[in-house]
């Protein structure tokens, strides 16, 4: 299976891999927010949250690089770096927002309102988009550091983790190129 380009594609060959992608990218968020709404949220405490945060954390690196790997070896690399980024974003919004819930559960006042499942996904895809609103802030100093954190974590998935997985895609479409030119 040779790498190719989506500019090379036919207009319905394209279509056909864009609605598979987001295809596939709808299934994962449906799959990621159906499992964190299922998990019933407790009140943890907050070394059980810290251990959340760096297996949340790990799990987002395992996912980023299993999927950099699946693009090294995909027949659109292009569109496989932007499927992968569309799972990768869900299950990053997700252990924020179930961390978000248990900090709320363990103490009501962490917050600047209590925050159910809905409330904390809410609050961190505000914060992720860095839209704010200001109806939910944190007021303890521990979920203020921890909602910089994501803040600075947000900038590492808009900018890091884009780059690694679209360098991913160029570099298999170059080698391809490179492969086919010599011989």
């Amino acid at each position: 299976m040779t790498p190719r380009r989506l500019a090379d594609l036919t207009r319905q060959e394209r279509r056909r891999g864009v609605a598979r992608s987001a295809l596939i990218v709808a299934l994962a968020w449906v799959v990621v927010i159906g499992v964190y709404y299922a998990v019933p949220a407790g009140k943890d405490s907050t070394a059980f949250d810290v251990g959340r945060l760096v297996i949340g954390l790990l799990m987002v690196v395992v996912v980023v690089s299993w999927q950099a790997s699946h693009i090294v070896r995909s027949e659109l690399p292009e569109l496989r770096a932007a499927q992968a980024l569309g799972v990768i974003l869900p299950v990053f919004l997700i252990v924020f927002a179930s961390l978000y819930l248990s900090l709320s559960d363990t103490s009501r006042t962490t917050f600047s309102q209590a925050l159910d499942h809905t409330g904390a996904l809410y609050f961190t895809i505000t914060v992720f988009s860095t839209v704010g609103f200001g109806d939910i802030t944190p007021k303890t100093d521990a979920a203020r550091i921890i909602v910089s954190l994501q803040m600075l974590l947000d900038l590492v998935i808009i900018g890091a983790v884009a780059r690694i997985l679209l360098n991913a895609a160029k570099t298999t479409l170059s080698r391809s190129e490179q492969g086919s030119s010599s011989s």
